[in-house]
Order: C-alpha cells, then structure tokens, then sequence
C-alpha cells in the first residue's frame, strides 16, 4: 500500500511529486497518456504561451531559455518530462484510472493496470478533461467540417472556404489570427473583448501583474472575487488589428443554429465551411465513487484542495486558491500548501 496516489501527471501532479519526495513516503503518480507533457504534444501546432519563461517554471528547476521570451507548447512538454526525470518521480504511465472507491478507511484505486491502495489520494487530472461543445452542434451538417480547439492542429485541417471559430478566450484568439492568414474568418465573442499588452516598456506585463500580487489575489479577497467575474483578456493586439482590418470579422454570442446557420445573439445569420469550438473544457468525474464529494454543478467542494473525505485532496483546480492556481506559476503554491497539511495531519 502506498501512503499516496497522485493522478496525474501533468504539471499539477508533477509538482506534487517534487514536494512528496521531501516526504520520504511511499507514492507514485499515475496518468493514462504515453508519455510525460502529451496534453501539450497534442495542442495546436502553433500554440505559444502568452507567459513568458521567466513565469512559466515549477519549483525546483528553472524552464531554460530567454527569460522573457515566450515558449511554444512542445518546449512546455519537454520541460515536463525533463521535470520528471531529474527529479526521478516514480511515474505510472498508461495507467488509466477507472474508478476511486474507498473502503476500511483504505482508497482503492482500479486502473487499467489493475488496483492500487493508498491512505492518500491526490487528484491533479488538470482543467483539460473533456471537451465543452454545444449539443446543437450534432446538428450540423456532416458537409461542415467542426473541431474543438483540442482536436484543432492547424489549418490544413480544413476545407476551402469561411471559418467560425466560437470562443474569444486565448486559444480562440491564437487560432483565429492563425487561420485568417488562409481564410474567411469569423470569431464569435459572448462578451466584450479586453486587449492587454505582453510588454510595458522594457517589461513583460506579468512582472506588473506579479508585483501587484493579482496572480496571488486569494480566492476570497475582494480582488480575487472581482478578478473571478472578469471575462480573461487577451495577450497582444494581433487580433485587435485584424479585427480593425476586417480581417476577421467579430460575432456575438452564437446562440442557436437553424438550418446550418449560426444565428447569433443581434439575431444575424451565418452559414460558414468549417467551425472551430474553442469554448473551453468542463470536469469529468464519474469515476470518482464518493458521495458527498462534488456540488450541483459536478465541481469539487474544498478548500483549498483539502476535501471532506479525509486523506482525499484535489490540485490544479481554477481559483484552487488564487488567480494562478491552474497556471505553471501559481499551483506550486497549492502543491506546498497540501504538502504541508499531510506532513501536519501525520504527526
């Protein structure tokens, strides 16, 4: 039996890994994918952080490279797995767990490689579980070629004619500039779009942002709460002048669809050859069988990771406790805290 299981092996189970080591109790890591970074591997081709180097590490080793440049997504992957190795995490791989049960105070965890123990379990699947896509989308003619941002490589991907790319988060912005250099594109925006610079002078705009401790804002401070019903805004002012230039054309809302046209929120038409869902990712956890564990929304119910069923922990959750929970720089902080609370409940 192990004194703890981490699921996951993505950046929020990887830290977890480096604090458990300074534990000296039994653990190990699981993670379905093949290898370490995969998540990464399998984003858009062209995908780059809007973070640079200098905000983009885990504790214990540095992301190599220009500080203040920004990495691509498979320089991220290969940090990853670097991360892994010099820290020589004991790493299950291929392992997928089917279900989480707990019996005679004792977690069993069944898994594709069969059942696992542990007086410990920390969840760290991370944000990018299972796709968020309309169900009107069934809808649409087989004729329309329709991705989701995480099935969206690049634009060869897609056949001649327009593009609607649904969903103005980061993601949605990078590929829409992406594809309108070789198509007729549209981005349908739910909301008002907010353009931030990535530098203020000789300096990155997150050394702003790190001095005025937004990415730290608790979850509960009066920033923090203002910060969570603030809509992210975008990096850079590439799709502002495309934008300008009419290079993309910006939709509102895309509220329904009726006889394969979008039908947007000003109740205008459009019928487009391609769709690109970047609307983001919901939870998943049906293979988690502990009652009492999640809200009516399907989240988990915490603080600050510590759950209500004791020895069970989650980490890499969205506002877990600050702005930067979910980031590469910000849920080290998380991993410490949880860290600290099992070396604290043990003695």
């Amino acid at each position: 039996m192990y004194h703890t299981i981490v699921i996951g092996a993505g950046q929020a189970g990887l830290v977890m890994g480096y604090y458990l080591k300074q534990l000296n109790q039994s653990f190990i890591i699981l993670d379905k994918n093949k290898e370490i970074g995969e998540v990464w591997k399998n984003r858009y081709d062209s995908l780059v952080l809007f973070t640079p180097r200098l905000y983009s590490s885990l504790p214990g080793l540095k992301l190599k490279g220009d500080p203040q440049g920004f990495p691509h997504k498979d320089e991220i992957a290969q940090y990853l797995t670097n991360y892994a190795v010099y820290f020589n995490l004991p790493i299950s791989l291929n392992t997928e767990v089917i279900n989480i049960r707990k019996q005679k105070g004792v977690f069993v965890i069944s898994t594709s490689k069969g059942e696992y123990h542990s007086q410990n379990v920390i969840i760290a699947t991370g944000p990018f579980q299972k796709p968020n896509i309309p169900t009107f989308s069934s809808n649409l003619s087989k004729d329309i070629i329709q991705l989701h941002s995480s099935e969206y490589r690049n634009p060869s991907q897609l056949k001649s004619g327009s593009v609607l790319v649904v969903g103005s988060g980061n993601s949605g912005a990078q590929i829409a500039v992406e594809v309108s250099k070789y198509r007729e594109t549209y981005l349908s925006s739910g909301h008002k779009l907010k353009f931030f610079p990535l530098n203020i002078g000789s300096k990155s705009i997150f050394w702003y942002l790190d001095k005025l401790g937004l990415y730290k804002a608790n979850v509960n401070s009066k920033i923090g709460q203002f910060l969570r019903k603030q809509h992210d805004p975008i990096f850079g002012f590439e799709l502002e002048n495309l934008i300008k230039k009419r290079k993309i054309i910006l939709k509102p809302r895309t509220k329904i669809l009726k006889n394969d046209s979008f039908v947007f929120e000003d109740e205008s038409q459009l019928k487009v050859n391609n769709v690109i869902w970047a609307t983001g990712f919901k939870s998943n956890y049906s293979w988690i069988d502990l009652p009492g564990l999640f809200d009516e929304k399907g989240m988990p119910i915490h603080q600050r990771g510590v759950t209500s069923i004791d020895g069970l922990y989650f980490l890499g959750l969205a506002w877990q406790s600050s702005r930067g929970s979910a980031l590469l720089q910000g849920v080290g902080a998380d991993a410490k805290y949880l860290y600290k609370y099992i070396v604290n409940k043990n003695i």
